[in-house]
């Protein structure tokens, strides 16, 4: 599978109760320009339907392996399948959401021989936000957030949390002292690879040695939120990360194989709190006040969304769950496993 000349890479799509979203995927996998040496399905279904849909539709190089309840879960099923992948100098992953571009591979995958310094490269998702070309004699509007000659809204939230004081000015993809950095979505569609110390773990591709060093944290079970945060965050200590821009998908989020919205509001606050002390163990006392001020400010926005005509029941049970889980941070902090 090693080759002098090629850089060799394995896909890898961990999936649960969700056969029609992968093979939307995989299907856009084989248009490819540049297709992955192996393909490896961790799915942890509790049905059948989707080995079965795959026994009726193969895909080139492409292995299956249906995990039982020990080895079920994001962070344990990409632990399993990192495990099973060959012997290749790039291990990718991709949610089973996703649908990519066509050169989205060859994109990424060129970055390591761009940019050799690359220990890891995570994608970029395209979604509805409307991005401008500008000159360099714009002048921005207050709600206008501009980098690398182009600009975009910031949003309600996070128009609020500048006039505040509270939104990052670190660049997109650092996490500053007080937590909620500027996500993945604020770097442009400059077709740029960027220096980043996170990345969204849905489209992401990391050195197979780095694996021999590091694997993904047990204490991210079941949804595994922030599990990519903190990967990235580890992983930025022995390397550096990069977004290539002209490796893109889109992501369709489909609903299904999420939990409950209560159990979510709850993980938001806790595994927020987590990966924040993974990076800052001792954030000074301004940067406490602002991540507590930034989630009270979050928890509010995301109540008063019940009062809106959509997605009410959704907006009371992930406020509930974000109370609860600032509650809980008061009697028992997560553990960190630096």
């Amino acid at each position: 599978m090693k080759s002098n000349n090629k850089t060799t890479f394995s896909l890898i799509i961990c999936t649960y109760e969700r056969a029609d979203s992968l093979i939307r995927l995989l299907d856009s996998v084989k248009d490819q320009s540049l297709y992955p040496d192996e393909i490896i399905i961790v799915d942890g279904s509790n049905g059948m339907e989707t080995e079965q849909i795959l026994e009726k539709k193969p895909y080139q190089d492409l292995q299956y392996f249906r995990v039982e309840e020990e080895d079920r879960g994001l962070t344990r099923q990409r632990n399993f399948g990192i495990l099973k992948s060959g012997a290749v100098d790039v291990v990718c992953f991709l949610d089973d959401d996703i649908v990519l571009e066509k050169d989205y591979f060859r994109e990424l995958i060129k970055t390591y021989t761009v940019k050799p310094d690359a220990f890891a490269v995570g994608g970029w998702i395209k979604d509805e936000i409307k991005w401008l070309k500008i000159r360099e004699d714009y002048i921005p509007k207050a709600d206008d957030f501009v980098t690398d000659g182009y600009t975009r809204k910031l949003g309600q939230r996070n128009c609020l949390r500048k006039r505040l004081g509270l939104l990052s000015n670190r660049s997109p993809g650092y996490m500053p002292e007080f937590s909620h950095g500027l996500a993945i979505s604020f770097l442009p569609p400059s077709g740029k690879s960027y220096k980043v110390e996170f990345f969204m773990g849905g489209v992401s591709s990391y050195k197979k040695e780095l694996f021999e060093k590091i694997k993904f944290s047990p204490y991210f079970e079941g949804y595994g939120l922030y599990e990519d945060m903190d990967f990235c965050l580890r992983a930025s200590r022995l390397g550096q990360l990069y977004v290539n821009t002209a490796a893109q998908v889109q992501h369709l989020h489909e609903a299904s194989g999420r939990p409950d919205y209560i159990r979510y509001g709850k993980m938001m606050i806790r595994n927020g709190f987590y990966v924040w002390r993974l990076k800052y163990p001792k954030p000074g006392l301004t940067a406490n006040l602002k991540w507590s001020l930034i989630n009270i400010l979050l928890l509010f926005i995301r109540f008063g969304n019940a009062f809106g005509k959509n997605n009410r029941k959704e907006s009371i049970n992930e406020s509930v769950g974000r109370s609860a889980g600032l509650v809980s941070l008061i009697f028992s902090k997560p553990q960190i496993n630096r």
